[in-house]
């Protein structure tokens, strides 16, 4: 049942060119709405970028963020209103986590997506004023990991970002340590070492510098309590309240992403597989490669996204008939 399915929301790094055109296409009323409303809520042209802009255009951290929320909200609002849809437990990876927030009622959607577009802008701050890099290390122990970057440490910050897989770490920081690293997990026997094109150094320690700040602009916005399990990226734990969520986001900035812990607590909940909503399909490539379930589905072109709705209103409809 695809109900009780996790429902995973992606992050940073899921845009595409098109993202959310087959929405428009497929489902004009409703997901025309919701992108219309992020406009509202953002001041930018949300609809033009998640439709028509090209991967250049996307690529900004303050686009892409508020960009891929408005499709990952596009998403579960025509799985809402169309097929009924309720997730049972939910998750997003970094970024993610923000749309999750807002499928557990803990945030309203303007406000979450407000959040995101000034998140956006303060990370790219950041990048502006230390030019960090990300890289993926796959293949490699994530311990033995760790005990690089802390070998590379005399070189500036270098620290894991994201726990994304047993095989697959991310480190990050400044250029001169995080491409030292790479090249140590390499003769450590990393199977590929892979340069992230991204515009800051998210998850380390240089992003304390915008701490203070966005925890203001959390302390303006008021969080409940969740009205259906949230797992943390934070911690891998479920979220306790709306005091604890706001917390979590204001750490989510410097901290690494546990979304191998968060695979194994939606797992240990009795999901019965996992759904990915919102642009690509990178979550549903970790979900797959680490087999803690054996279903996996993903909203990524309006082929699956028609599938999914299909299947969602024959499991209803045997209720409705009743």
């Amino acid at each position: 049942m695809i109900d009780s399915f996790f429902t995973m929301f992606p992050g940073q790094g899921s845009q595409r060119a098109g993202m959310a055109g087959h929405l428009l296409r497929e489902h004009p009323r409703t997901a025309g709405r919701v992108l219309a409303r992020a406009q509202d809520a953002t001041g930018l042209p949300l609809t033009a970028l998640c439709s028509t802009a090209g991967e250049e255009e996307l690529a900004p951290t303050e686009i892409a963020q508020p960009a891929i929320v408005a499709t990952s909200l596009a998403v579960l609002e025509v799985l809402r209103e169309e097929a009924g849809f309720v997730p049972a437990v939910v998750a997003g990876h970094s970024l993610g986590e923000y749309t999750a927030l807002v499928a557990a009622g803990v945030l309203g959607a303007d406000e979450a997506l407000r959040l995101v577009r000034r998140r956006g802008e303060l990370m790219a701050g950041v990048s502006r004023r230390v030019g960090g890099a990300m890289t993926a290390v796959l293949g490699l122990d994530p311990a033995r990991i760790e005990e690089i970057c802390d070998g590379c440490a005399p070189l500036g910050v270098v620290e894991i970002a994201n726990y994304n897989e047993p095989g697959q770490t991310v480190v990050s920081g400044q250029r001169a340590a995080v491409e030292e690293a790479g090249r140590r997990a390499r003769a450590a026997g990393a199977e590929r070492v892979v340069a992230l094109k991204v515009s800051a150094p998210f998850h380390c320690s240089l992003m304390r510098a915008i701490e203070d700040e966005f925890a203001a602009e959390l302390e303006r916005i008021s969080f409940a309590a969740p009205r259906l399990p949230v797992i943390s990226s934070v911690t891998g734990t479920l979220v306790r309240d709306g005091a604890h969520a706001r917390d979590l986001l204001r750490r989510q900035l410097a901290g690494p992403v546990r979304w191998v812990d968060v695979l194994g607590a939606a797992a240990a909940h009795g999901t019965g597989g996992c759904l990915e909503a919102g642009p690509g399909r990178v979550l549903s490539g970790f979900a797959n490669r680490t087999g803690v379930h054996s279903v996996v589905r993903s909203t990524h072109d309006a082929r699956r996204v028609t599938a999914l709705l299909r299947e969602l209103r024959q499991e209803s409809a045997p209720d409705a008939a009743a």
